[in-house]
């Protein structure tokens, strides 16, 4: 038998993380039961950035659905905006910063789940 996990939206209350973006965890083994990853929607304010960061153990993909960046991935800056997609090894070090009128808004894969115990600020 399949179990149905669901999550509606309006049900999760954001949080601000280590890096200073606000998370809303969409799906999460801590909390809906599922296993192996973590799925959110990070918020970044216009004119934010978040913290310098790296995880030692999680690869994460960022998927953009709202706004304009600047996103440095390792000794790598561009610029990323609705539509876009990165990848981020385990052990890259990486922030992104708003540069639009707009929050930016991130939707967030992670395997494994996001921990902040794996997160590193630089």
């Amino acid at each position: 038998m399949n179990t149905v996990l669901k999550t509606a939206y309006a049900s999760v209350t954001p949080y601000a993380t280590k890096d200073g973006s606000h998370i809303r965890e969409l799906m999460h083994p801590a909390r809906h039961g599922n296993r192996a990853q973590s799925f959110a929607e990070a918020v970044v304010a216009p004119g934010m950035k978040t913290l310098l960061h790296r995880h030692r153990v999680t690869e994460e993909i960022y998927h953009i659905t709202q706004g304009a960046g600047r996103m440095m991935l390792g000794t790598q800056q561009f610029p990323v905006a609705v539509g876009d997609t990165i990848c981020i090894a385990p052990g890259t070090a990486h922030c992104i910063e708003c540069v639009g009128d707009v929050a930016l808004k991130i939707l967030c894969a992670c395997s494994p789940a996001y921990a902040h115990d794996d997160t590193e600020l630089l």
